[in-house]
């Protein structure tokens, strides 16, 4: 079973195009998203809904949006690098425009890399490339889906 993303974005329309551009680039890992910070600390914590491990299974990659609501990404990240059972997880920080001046503490934080919020959902599709393939399940290659 491959792991999932976990995609922390409060805004519904951007999570459906990263579902979409995930999709269209052929990666099969299932996308959980969460809408708030504190909710992805609950997640990777297995706290409260997320308790379940088989239903919940720790992610391989985080998407962490700048600004969410209760929690900020920062402060996930900072949270994220403090627990030393992550300190290997790839957290790859996603920034608006107006964020880019957040970066530099983000990448002093443990952020693995960061990405500028594509504008449109081809865009997104060629970020998704990006990405790369290590750890991606491609579609052909597994039956697994929720």
């Amino acid at each position: 079973m491959y792991q999932p993303i976990l995609y922390a974005e409060d805004d519904e329309n951007d999570a459906f195009f990263m579902a979409r551009a995930l999709n269209e680039a052929g990666i099969a890992n299932h996308l959980e998203i969460v809408h708030d910070g504190r909710e992805a600390i609950r997640y990777l914590a297995g706290e409260g809904r997320f308790a379940d491990r088989a239903t919940f299974p720790l992610p391989f990659l985080v998407l962490l949006d700048f600004k969410l609501p209760q929690v900020s990404g920062l402060e996930v990240l900072e949270w994220v690098r403090g627990q030393s059972r992550f300190r290997q997880m790839h957290v790859v920080v996603l920034a608006g425009l107006r964020e880019d001046r957040n970066i530099p503490e983000a990448l002093k934080l443990g952020a693995n890399t960061y990405l500028m919020k594509p504008p449109t959902a081809a865009a997104l599709l060629t970020m998704t490339r990006v990405l790369g393939p290590q750890g991606f399940a491609r579609r052909e290659a597994t039956s697994h889906s929720r």
